[in-house]
């Protein structure tokens, strides 16, 4: 499988680059992983690179967005922290990735059984940590489906995946809110957003039909405009 070049990115729409990442993940759980020269990559990106898709992930080791949706070298941009938040350098590295690189879709992927969402859901304070899971704190209070206090931690599986859950969503919404470029594009068709999580025990990724931002034949009346109402 080759790379993408500039011309196969420009020939691509944002459904299409969601459909490339799911057929991957389909690879990835069947265990059937596209046949790649890597060396050859290598050699073929040196002088550029055409990522169809930027991906916003934890820094989990076992939640790779390159193995999960079985991609090679050149066709994504990899985005990692802790809990998949946003801030400026993220907003920042996306505006890049879309606006001057041509990447068509952006993905919120959280995971299940994620540590920092559980750290959140404890509220653990520890060092430059807790600055961070302060940006997960909201969406342990919009959990409202767990109403017993004894139940609202890390030891209540449910309640940690509804939270996580959540926190992919706001940041899908955060992240339209935040930066004014990735919500034209979205807005004009050039690209899309979508949350999604990914399962540590099965490999399968399920993306989030509610939190899926892309205006084409399939959605022609989508507007991002209500968020910010």
């Amino acid at each position: 499988m080759r790379v993408h070049t500039a011309e196969s990115q420009s020939k691509l729409t944002p459904r299409m680059a969601l459909d490339i990442l799911k057929e991957g993940n389909g690879r990835f759980i069947k265990n059937l992983k596209a046949q790649r020269d890597l060396l050859a990559q290598v050699n073929e990106t040196r002088d550029g690179q055409w990522p169809f898709a930027t991906i916003l992930s934890c820094i989990d080791s076992r939640t790779s967005a390159e193995l999960i949706f079985d991609q090679g070298l050149g066709d994504i941009f990899s985005v990692r922290i802790a809990g998949n938040v946003v801030n400026t350098d993220i907003l920042g590295s996306m505006e890049f990735a879309c606006k001057v690189a041509g990447s068509k879709l952006v993905v919120v992927l959280g995971h299940t059984k994620c540590g920092a969402v559980k750290g959140a859901c404890d509220h653990v304070e520890m060092g430059n940590l807790t600055e961070l899971l302060s940006k997960l704190q909201p969406s342990v209070y919009a959990e409202k489906e767990t109403k017993d206090t004894d139940k609202r931690n890390s030891s209540n599986p449910e309640f940690v995946e509804n939270v996580a859950t959540i926190n992919v969503k706001r940041t899908v919404q955060s992240v339209l809110q935040r930066s004014y470029i990735l919500e034209q594009m979205v807005e004009e068709g050039k690209i899309g957003i979508i949350g999604a999580m990914y399962n540590i025990d099965s490999g399968k990724v399920q993306f989030y039909k509610d939190v899926e931002y892309i205006k084409d034949e399939q959605n022609p009346k989508f507007s991002v405009s209500k968020l910010k109402s």
